[in-house]
C-alpha cells in the first residue's frame, strides 16, 4: 500500500510516496525547489524519481554484455522501448523514517528484466534543503551492468537561467534515442547563465562538472545542484506542446546520471559500472537553495 511520508526541519519540509520511491514536494521557506505534485501522483507526474538499475532507453531494446544477450519489453503504453529501469516503477518499502529522514528499499527479482538487485534511496532534509542518496546492490548470479541517477522536474519561470558545465552534447534521433557526440549548441552553452531556449530538448551532455546552479530573478532565489562525481552525465530536458499539449513552460528536467544512454550498446558502457554478484555502489546529490 503506498505511503506519503512528510519530513520537517526548520525551514524546509519534503513529501516522499513510496510509489515509485518518488518525491512529490520540496519546499524551504515555502518556496518549492522542485515542482509540487499530488499525493496521487504517479512517478512520471512527480517532482522526482529515482534511475534504477539504469537510466533512459536501450537501442533496440537489447544488449549484449560478456557474451550473453539479453533483451527487454516496453514498460509503458507511450514509448516502443524499455524506459528508466524498474525503481519509478514499483512500491519502496519504508526502512526507516524520521523527522527529518528517511530511508526506502526496491528490490527487483528478475521477473521483467534480466537485473536482480536491492536499490536503497536515503533523504535526508538540511537547512536550506535535500540531501538524495541511491544505492544498488546486484543480486544475480551473474555480472550486469548497472546504473544509476535521478530525474528531477525544476520549477521554471519566465526568468530561470541555468549555469553548469558539460563537454559534448548528444543528439536526439528518432524514438527518443541518443544519436552521436557534437559541440554544444550556442543556445544550450550553460557556461555563464542562460535562460532555457524556447524550443524541445532531450539531449545527454558528456563530462558534467557534477554542479548547476538555477536562478529565479522572480523570486530572488537560487537553487544549486551538486552531485558526486560518479555522475559525469547531464541530461536535459524541455517539454514541447507537440509532445504535452498541456504543457506551460513551467518546468524542465536536469538528470544527473552515472552513464551515457544507451551505455549498454557503446563499447566502453558509456559509464555504466559493472557490477559482480554481491558488489554494489552508490552516488549521492544535494538540492540547496540560495539567494542569487
Amino acid at each position: 500500500m503506498t505511503e506519503v511520508l512528510v519530513l520537517s526541519r526548520g525551514r524546509a519540509s519534503a513529501r516522499i510516496s513510496t510509489d515509485g520511491g518518488s518525491v512529490l514536494g520540496l519546499a524551504v521557506d515555502g518556496i518549492d525547489l522542485l515542482r509540487s505534485a499530488p499525493d496521487d501522483a504517479g512517478a512520471i507526474d512527480s517532482a522526482c524519481y529515482p534511475l534504477v538499475p539504469f537510466g533512459n532507453r536501450i537501442r533496440g531494446n537489447s544488449f549484449t554484455f560478456r557474451g550473453e544477450t539479453y533483451a527487454l519489453a516496453p514498460n509503458t503504453a507511450w514509448d516502443r522501448h524499455y524506459l528508466h529501469g524498474e525503481g519509478w516503477l514499483d512500491e519502496w518499502a519504508v526502512e526507516t523514517c524520521e523527522a527529518d529522514r528517511l530511508s526506502i528499499r526496491h528490490t527487483h527479482d528478475a521477473s521483467r528484466i534480466p537485473y536482480r538487485y536491492t536499490a536503497r534511496q536515503r533523504f535526508v532534509l538540511t537547512e536550506n534543503g535535500m540531501d538524495f542518496h541511491l544505492s544498488v546492490v546486484n543480486e544475480g548470479a551473474t555480472a550486469m551492468p548497472f546504473g544509476i541517477g535521478w530525474h528531477p522536474y525544476f520549477p521554471m519561470t519566465p526568468g530561470t537561467t541555468l549555469e553548469t558545465s558539460t563537454g559534448r552534447m548528444w543528439t536526439e534521433e528518432e524514438g527518443w534515442l541518443p544519436g552521436a557526440p557534437v559541440p554544444i549548441p550556442d543556445d544550450l552553452d550553460f557556461r555563464a547563465p542562460r535562460r532555457l531556449p524556447h524550443r524541445w530538448v532531450n539531449n545527454a551532455f558528456e563530462d558534467w562538472a557534477g554542479e548547476a546552479v538555477i536562478r529565479w530573478p522572480e523570486k530572488g532565489k537560487s537553487l544549486r545542484i551538486a552531485a558526486d562525481p560518479l555522475f559525469r552525465t547531464m541530461f536535459l530536458f524541455v517539454s514541447d506542446r507537440s509532445f504535452d499539449p498541456g504543457y506551460a513552460r513551467d518546468f524542465f528536467a536536469l538528470e544527473p546520471m552515472s552513464h551515457l544512454p544507451d551505455g549498454h550498446n557503446l563499447p566502453d558502457l558509456g559509464g555504466l559500472t559493472p557490477l559482480e554478484p554481491g558488489q554494489s555502489f552508490e552516488g549521492a546529490m544535494r538540492l540547496s537553495l540560495g539567494d542569487p
